[in-house]
C-alpha cells in the first residue's frame, strides 16, 4: 500500500523514498496487469513516476494533489490527436488506497530534450524549435470550454492580482536581491498584459524537460507532463519557452514565435515570468544570460528579445 501523503512534510518525506512508495507500486502494478513488470522510477518530475517497460508508464498523485491528476487525466483524453506533437495516449485513471490516484499511459518514443540538447546539430535546433511554435499555436486555437469544471484559474484576471499582490514577497522568499526587488511594483505597473485577447488552454511548463526527440533524426516525438494545465492568456505559455527552451537565445525564440504566428513583447513575458505560479528570479539567475544593466527591462531583452 503507497503511504499516507496529506501534508508537505510528508510530501518531502515519502515522494523521495522509492523505498517507502516500492510496494504499493507493485501492488499497484500487478492489479493493472503488470505483475511480470519491475516499474523503473524516472530519476525527474516531481511526482512518482515509473516506467512499466518500453511501452507503459504509470504516474502517481498522493490525495493532496488529486485535481492534478483530474487535470492530467482530462486533458490529454482530450488532446488525443488534436497536435502535431505526439502526447500520451491515456490508457486507465483510477484511485488507489490512501487516496492516491494513478494515470496509466502509453510511454512515447524518443530521448527527452533537455538530455539531447548539446547534441543536437544547429538546423536542427532551429527545426525543433519551429515545430514547438506550430504545436503551441494548434493548443492555444483549441476550444478550452471542454475542460473549464476542472481546470482553473477560476477568474484569470483575478488570479494575476492576486500574485502580483504578492510577487515581491515570493522573490524576496527566493532570496532575491534588494536591487532586483525594488524594481518590481514599478515594472509591473508600467506593463498593460492583455485582456482582450480570448483565453486558451495552456501547457504552462512547455520546456526542454517537457518535450522529447527521436535521437535519430531530431524530430520531435512526444510533449508530456500535463497537470500544471490551466486555461488563461496565451502569452503565459512563453514564459517556460522563453526560460527553458531557447534559454535565452533570441534567434531561438524568434523561430518559435515566427512559427507560432506572433511575437510577445518581451516586457510582457517579463511581467508574466514574475506573476507565474512557479516564478523564482534567483534561479533562471543561475541558468539564463545576464543583463547587460541591472534593470528588468534589460532582463526582459535579455531573456525574451528575439532576432
Amino acid at each position: 500500500m503507497l503511504p499516507v501523503v496529506d501534508t508537505d512534510e510528508q510530501w518531502d518525506t515519502v515522494i523521495p523514498d522509492d523505498e517507502a512508495l516500492r510496494p504499493g507500486v507493485e501492488d499497484l502494478c500487478a492489479r493493472l496487469g503488470f505483475a511480470d513488470v519491475r516499474p523503473v522510477r524516472y530519476p525527474d518530475g516531481s511526482e512518482p513516476v515509473y516506467a512499466l517497460g518500453d511501452r507503459h508508464v504509470l504516474k502517481l498523485f498522493p490525495r493532496m494533489w488529486v485535481e492534478d491528476a483530474l487535470t492530467e487525466h482530462r486533458v490529454l483524453e482530450y488532446l488525443q490527436g488534436r497536435l502535431p506533437i505526439p502526447v500520451p495516449e491515456l490508457l486507465e485513471f483510477g484511485e488507489y488506497e490512501n487516496g492516491w490516484r494513478y494515470v496509466l499511459m502509453s510511454q512515447l518514443p524518443g530521448e527527452g530534450l533537455a538530455k539531447a540538447w548539446p547534441r543536437i546539430p544547429e538546423g536542427d535546433r532551429d527545426r525543433i524549435a519551429t515545430e514547438v511554435g506550430e504545436a503551441l499555436a494548434v493548443l492555444h486555437s483549441l476550444d478550452p470550454a471542454p475542460l473549464t469544471d476542472v481546470l482553473g484559474p477560476e477568474n484569470w484576471d483575478t488570479a494575476l492580482a492576486e500574485r502580483r499582490a504578492r510577487a515581491v514577497g515570493r522573490q524576496r522568499e527566493r532570496n532575491l536581491p534588494e536591487q532586483w526587488l525594488e524594481q518590481i511594483p514599478d515594472f509591473l505597473d508600467s506593463v498593460p498584459l492583455a485582456t482582450d485577447r480570448p483565453h486558451s488552454l495552456l501547457h504552462t511548463e512547455v520546456m526542454r524537460q517537457h518535450l522529447i526527440v527521436d535521437p535519430d533524426d531530431w524530430r520531435l516525438t512526444g510533449l508530456i507532463d500535463f497537470e500544471p494545465a490551466m486555461i488563461g492568456d496565451r502569452a503565459y505559455d512563453f514564459v517556460g519557452v522563453g526560460l527553458y527552451v531557447s534559454c535565452g537565445d533570441p534567434r531561438l525564440l524568434g523561430r518559435v514565435m515566427k512559427a507560432y504566428g506572433h511575437a510577445f513583447d518581451p516586457r510582457e513575458l517579463l511581467s508574466h515570468t514574475l506573476l507565474h505560479v512557479y516564478s523564482n528570479l534567483p534561479r533562471y539567475f543561475e541558468d539564463l544570460p545576464e543583463p547587460p544593466r541591472p534593470t528588468l527591462d534589460s532582463l526582459a531583452e535579455a531573456w525574451f528579445g528575439t532576432e
